[in-house]
């Protein structure tokens, strides 16, 4: 089994580190086709990507965070995402028929 952190940013990397978490691979951006079975998927990921992981069997825990606006579309260090409430919080997404 894998464990997927799926991120861009170099304070989200070293947050996950600080938690302990166990990464066998760190990703900018997912392959979902890469996901198997038992697979755990840590990020923020698109609605549509997230119930492909979960529809390959993979667990999907999101990288959530309150953010006040006047934060949002710059770099987070660790510090500041553990100031904002880092966390991981798992979600199972599926795709509704509509």
């Amino acid at each position: 089994m894998t464990t997927f952190l799926v991120t861009r940013h170099p304070g989200a990397v070293e947050w996950a580190a600080r938690q302990g978490l166990a990464v066998d691979r760190q990703v900018a951006h997912l392959d979902p086709a890469s996901v198997r079975p038992g697979d755990t998927v840590i990020g923020t990921l698109p609605v549509q990507l997230a119930a492909e992981v979960c529809a390959r069997g993979g667990r999907f825990l999101s990288l959530s965070l309150d953010l006040p606006a006047e934060a949002r579309g710059r770099e987070l260090t660790a510090e500041e995402l553990e100031s904002y409430g880092a966390r991981l919080e798992e979600y199972s997404v599926e795709k509704a028929s509509c």
